[in-house]
Parts: structure tokens; sequence; C-alpha cells
């Protein structure tokens, strides 16, 4: 099923399983069209909606309208997963479902696999028995940290390979690589698994933090109607994120926390909770397009295994250099009247949740990159500036959003295929060089940026403020209070 002008990046010998058939899927099927060999007729969608089965029917695709449960994910998944020869992959793109189980399940039957969170079963996020520690990303993330601990390699499982988390790791690594060119220094490129060694040439380039800096300016055509949250990727997805507690790695540079900061007791330690949820919680932060802008901080894995990866530690194990990392989001506007609106009525959902469809926007573009700060060059902002038209050409089915997410599973499906005995893998541990090689041509204008502002510019200074004058990258300063 794949076309002669786009370059194949591997052959799935046995069935293909993709979970969930939302947005993200709808767009990731014509790319792994475009770009593995694979059996269209050994092919199964797992989705509890009908919504798209005239487009699973025309592509010979099987259909499975069954949620996957505790219960039922076994007897659900053996038969597809192992009918015939060769191996399978499973592209978990689902919400509700166990990402730890199914990549578990997956390793034991040896079949690939890759998903873009790390998700848990239904009911999770808002379950009140549990603590906010234990509904922090950061809690997701160490249990399959430490599943990977207990059952080193083996069948590879890419864990968390979207655009956030999965590309902007690659951009981080990329972005670092472009900094220390700039400065001047002589270094030798780390391999990519050698964390210390990445840690290192971050802390000699002088980098404090890393925001995850997202700026999304695709407007619909038509203008959102009361009680309907509109979104340009997962509605339920980002509400899900949304209101979990704002998380972000907390860097060795910083001198101040918020009263309402929380250290988690287990674990590796990298990263704090607030008190508060991410999509309420402001940050100051900077994009090319609009410049200085505020942004949620939304917990996402990155901003966790971001600060994770890049730790140096001492002989005791002690953190001697650790960068901040967080990220700084400013959906779609409609996107910001949807949250404005359910956060007025107490956080209580819209009774309908949309997702814009590409021939419902008129115009604008994603800018997701990650701005590098603190630095004698002050900060670099590195990223993709995919618009909605140029996605309109490059892939049916998706908006700019959608297709930064989907090209990130392509490429990570592609890793898999060539390094299938990896074990349990996040996107930071990675080869960034043949990820965004695979990515690339789906991603626009992908552009670096120097800028000289800062959290504290161009404040107004009309009332009192407890800023931090020594150091403009100290979050007390990024922190919208």
């Amino acid at each position: 099923m794949s076309d002669a002008n786009y370059p194949i990046h591997g052959e799935i010998t046995g069935p293909v399983v993709m979970i969930g058939f939302g947005s993200i899927g709808r767009g990731t099927l014509p790319l792994i069209q475009r770009h593995f060999k694979y059996d269209s007729s050994r092919m199964t969608v797992i989705d509890p909606r009908d919504d798209d089965g005239d487009l699973l029917q025309d592509n010979g695709i099987s259909h499975v309208s069954e949620a996957l449960t505790p219960d039922n994910y076994r007897a659900v998944l053996e038969p597809l997963l192992t009918n015939g020869p060769g191996q399978g992959f499973c592209v978990n793109l689902s919400v509700d479902t166990s990402s730890l189980e199914l990549m578990k399940f997956c390793r034991e039957i040896g079949v690939l696999y890759v998903d873009t969170v790390v998700e848990p079963w239904l009911g999770f996020y808002f379950d009140d028995s549990l603590d906010n520690a234990a509904r922090t990303n950061y809690a997701l993330r160490e249990t399959v940290r430490r599943e990977k601990a207990a059952n080193p390699g083996g069948t590879t499982a890419v864990s968390c390979c979207g655009a956030n988390p999965g590309m902007v790791s690659w951009f981080v690594k990329q972005a670092l690589v472009n900094l220390a060119n700039d400065l001047g220094m002589e270094f030798d490129e780390p391999d990519q698994n050698d964390r210390a060694g990445w840690a290192k040439l971050m802390q000699q380039a002088g980098v404090k933090g890393i925001h995850i800096a997202e700026r999304d300016t695709q407007r619909a055509i038509k203008p959102k109607p009361l009680n309907v949250f509109w979104n340009t990727w997962s509605a339920e997805g980002f509400i899900s994120e949304g209101l979990q507690p704002a998380e972000l790695g907390w860097g060795t540079h910083e001198k101040w926390k918020p009263e309402n900061a929380r250290e988690q007791a287990e674990g590796c330690r990298a990263a704090i909770f607030l008190e508060q949820p991410g999509a309420n919680t402001r940050v100051r932060t900077w994009c090319p397009t609009p410049g200085p802008q505020y942004g949620f901080l939304v917990t996402h894995n990155e901003s966790v295994s971001i600060a994770d990866f890049f730790t140096l530690h001492d002989a005791g194990g002690n953190p001697v250099y650790r960068p901040t990392c967080h990220y700084a989001y400013h959906p779609a506007n409609d996107a910001v009247l949807s949250l404005h609106e359910m956060f007025g009525n107490g956080g209580t959902q819209q009774p309908v949740l949309h997702v814009l469809e590409e021939d419902e926007l008129v115009d604008g573009i994603d800018e997701l990159g990650v701005l590098l700060y603190g630095h004698d060059k002050n900060a670099y902002w590195f990223g993709s500036r995919l618009s909605v038209e140029e996605t309109r050409d490059l892939a049916p089915y998706q908006n700019a959003t959608g297709l930064q997410v989907t090209s990130a599973v392509v490429a990570g499906m592609a890793w898999a295929l060539e390094n299938p005995q990896a074990g349990i893998v996040e996107s930071d541990e990675m080869d960034y060089r043949r990820c965004l090689e695979v990515q690339l041509p789906y991603l626009g204008p992908v552009e670096g940026h120097y800028t000289d502002w800062t959290p504290l510019t161009d404040r107004p200074g009309l009332f009192p403020e407890e800023i931090d004058e020594t150091d403009p990258w100290q979050f007390k300063n990024v922190l919208v209070r």
C-alpha cells in the first residue's frame, strides 16, 4: 500500500494493531501506508467508536468496536497480534488504556510497541481517592521506569513518542549541539545513551533550563459555541492532563519554590509538582511568532524525562547539575476559551468535546519548539513552525498539530523496526538524528532563533512584585503569580 514517491522505512512482517482511531489515529494511518511495507489484510483498528468505518473499510482494514479494559485486553489483543507469521506491531494511540500493561504484554509475546503517552486505565485522572503526588505524570512515568529496570532489554517498546513528549526530546539534543557550536565550544557529540556525556555538554554550554515553548495560532472558520470544548488535538486528553497537577523538572540553579510546591518521595526525584491544575497555571515564555507570551504549565512526560536525562550526579548520587524543564503551552485561542469556560464552571468539562479538523480551520500554525535559556547567548528557540496550509499539502486527515504528532509516531516505528531488541525506551534514549531524518519532511520550517527576551523584560512595574533581579531565569520570575 506504499506510494513509490515516499521512502520506505521498514517492513512489518506480522500483523499491525492500532488501538484508538481518533484524530491522531486517522492521521497516522496514511503515513503508515506510505512508509512501511505490511499486509493490510492483517491490520486491525480497535476503537469502541465507529465514526470512521467507511475509511477503514475502503482501506481493507478490520475494525474491532470494543474498549480495552483490565479484564479483556489480553483476550482481545493476543489473537490479533499473534495471527500468522512474522513480528507484529502494536500502535497505541488511545486514551483510558494502560500503556504499561499493554507494553508489558506486547513484550511478553514479542510484539513491537509504540505509544505517545504513559496512559492509565479509565478513571485514574479523576480519582479523588489518590493524592496529587500519585496523579502526576512523574508517578505514571516511574511505573514504566521500574518495569524497564526490572526487565531490561528484550523486544522494543517505545514510550511517549509523539510531538511532546517525543519529538521535542530530539529537538533538545539538536538545539544543544547547535548552541554549543555557536558558542565556539570544542566537543565530541555524545552517543545517544551517554546520559552523563549529554548532561556535561549541557552544563558546559551554560543552559539553566528548557521551556517546551508552543504557540498554536490555528483559527477556526466559525466561532466556538457555548458549552463545547474545542481543541486542535484530543479534547479528552487535554482536559485530563490539564486537570493533573502542574509539574516541572526542577533545576539545580533554582533558589526559590512556590509555597504549594511538593517533592516526590521516590524514584529519580527530578521533578516537583504544584498543588494546582496545570491548565490553570501560567508561565512566561517566548516563541518566534508572538514573541513574549503566557503559556500554561501543563504536565507532560518530557518535563520529567528531559530533566532526568540531563542530570549529573556526584559520587554519592546527589544531583550537581540539572536543567529546569517544563511545558509552556499557549493552545489555539478556541482551546483557551474552552479552558476558561471549564474552569469558570468549577472544572466541569463541557458536554460536547470536539477536535477541529483541517477543513474547519482557516489558517494558522503550530509553532512547537524548545527554548534553551540561561547561557551566554541568553535564549535559543529551536523547533517546527508548521502551518495548516502546508499540512494540507503534506498529508490527509489532520491539522498542523496532528501532523507533528503522527510523523513522530512514524519515526518511532521506524526506529523500533531498526532496533527491535532495545527494550523499553523513551525518546530521550533514541537516535535523535535518525528520528528527525524520518520526521523532518512533515514539520514545515524547522528553525533556530536567538532572543534577548527574559522573564524580566518589559514588566510594567505598576504593581509590587516579588522577583529575583539577580537571575532573570529563576522560576520565581517565570511563574505568573
